[in-house]
């Protein structure tokens, strides 16, 4: 270490149990979701609250060492892996799990970082109240990581990202001191909001230790239909007519190609097929309502009847039971585990204005059917919020080394599209190591300079999460 008596100060302050060193102990924090991004670390903290972790970053900050904050380890751009050089220390902060408060009256939920979504998800419904951030990993992805990230996930479309869903936070900053920023307000006008500095800053400005999170009332009934369209333009179509005619009570609407239905199919032996007819596209979409005086069932009959009429619509199944509604979420939900099944693929987490999603999904299926012959593109995603998930695999046949070797130029006709559709290469996984170099050629170059100004402002010697972001 650059600094020898380093590792005796993290025993003394964590316990030798919680400081982890060797290769093999240390090789689980060191590797990505994907097993893309392999790290090096001098060694593995795991301190238990946030007092331990300012002491950890200010011994490291006297130290010259690098720091790079971990949650659950399910990000999918590298950006809780520490860099090959071994030079950092890995912050894990799955012990800091504490439900610190809960105010009923003001609809918000006091967390620390290390807590698990569904443990967040279940201390809200105990209350009776709905923290509604969904993701497929809320098992084990942590609300740290969501929040460095800028989670999104299904119900965008009613409640917003984890940056609408953070009222405040507590931050250890670079140089150790803790920023107490736990405000439940939802206005507050007495200067910069700083809390959103430090949302999907990916751990590079600070460590996120814990934050006080926006309730809802939870849901009394729900209307689920999986609904064949005939295009992605129909789709759109469909979600404004839902839109229209119920409002804010679309909770998701999702879109699914069919090539993400055979694979799982193929890989996941408890999905089953929604109906008869297969379609190249199918949605997904839910209602929701927090009274039960809102005949949902019948104003999801009513709009897809409509639809149905006007041509957007060619077949549709309504959920007549909750576990054939779980049924239908589990085909949307378990898209991450069928592609892995299936191996590599290049994958793409883009935005673009929702009217644009048609016109984004037809030019880029087509340019990258000319680099490629026989490409198979797997397209799903959050159609309701303009975030797409593209992802591709080889032909059949196709050297899957060849084909990694090709991913810088499948990337750019991807990002160049986006970027000529006035869209973002990063929806809602971050940018990590994955998409830092991309991020320069495609950022605004005024935007990116603010960034740098910042950086170097909270972080001037770029201790914090090094070589992701910028």
């Amino acid at each position: 270490m650059t600094e020898p008596g380093l590792p005796a100060r993290l025993v003394a302050l964590v316990g030798s149990g919680f400081v982890l060193t060797g290769s093999a102990e240390m090789s689980p924090y060191l590797t990505d979701y994907r097993g893309n991004y392999y790290g090096r670390a001098l060694a593995v903290v795991k301190p238990a609250n946030t007092e331990e972790v300012a002491t950890i970053v200010k011994l490291c900050f006297d130290a010259g060492v690098p720091v790079v904050p971990q949650g659950g380890n399910t990000g999918l751009c590298g950006g809780a892996t520490p860099l090959p050089d071994g030079q950092s220390v890995l912050v894990n902060l799955s012990r800091l799990n504490r439900i610190r408060a809960l105010d009923a009256d003001n609809g918000t939920l006091c967390v620390e970082a290390g807590c698990t979504l569904a443990a967040v998800q279940e201390a809200a419904a105990a209350a009776g109240q709905l923290f509604p951030l969904s993701l497929a990993s809320g098992g084990s992805c942590e609300i740290g990581g969501n929040l460095s990230t800028n989670a999104g996930g299904a119900q965008v479309l009613r409640y917003g990202n984890m940056r609408e869903l953070t009222l405040g936070l507590e931050v250890v900053l670079p140089d150790g001191r803790v920023w107490n920023g736990l405000r439940g307000l939802r206005k507050d006008n007495t200067g910069y909001d700083l809390k959103q500095l430090f949302i999907g800053a990916e751990g590079t400005l600070g460590i996120i230790t814990a934050a006080v999170l926006k309730l809802f009332p939870a849901p009394k009934t729900k209307a689920t239909a999986w609904v064949n369209v005939p295009t992605p333009a129909a789709a759109v179509a469909l979600l404004a007519r839902f839109r229209a005619a119920c409002g804010d009570r679309v909770g998701a609407f999702e879109i699914v190609g069919h090539p993400l239905l055979e694979l799982a199919f193929r890989h996941l032996p408890r999905c089953r097929p929604p109906l008869s007819t297969p379609s190249d596209w199918s949605v997904l979409v839910e209602l929701i309502e927090p009274s039960t005086d809102v005949p949902l069932l019948a104003l999801l009959e009513r709009t897809l009847d409509a639809a149905i009429g006007a041509g957007e619509v060619s077949d549709a199944a309504i959920a007549a039971t909750q576990s054939q509604a779980d049924a239908f979420w589990n085909l949307r939900e378990n898209a991450n585990e069928a592609q892995k099944s299936e191996g590599f693929s290049i994958k793409h987490d883009i935005s673009v204005p929702v009217s644009r999603i048609p016109e984004f999904i037809a030019r880029t299926d087509a340019a990258l059917r000319v680099w490629l012959p026989g490409v198979r593109i797997v397209a799903f995603g959050h159609i309701g919020d303009g975030n797409l998930h593209y992802n591709l695999f080889p032909p059949p046949g196709e050297n899957e080394k060849t084909f990694i070797a090709r991913s810088g130029e499948a990337n750019r006709i991807v990002y160049g599209l986006v970027a000529g559709l006035e869209g973002s290469i990063s929806a809602e996984h971050g940018l990590g190591q994955l998409k830092r170099e991309a991020n320069c050629r495609y950022k605004d170059a005024v935007e990116l300079e603010l960034m740098h100004t910042i950086k170097r402002a909270l972080d001037p010697h770029g201790l914090m999460n090094p070589g992701k972001v910028l």
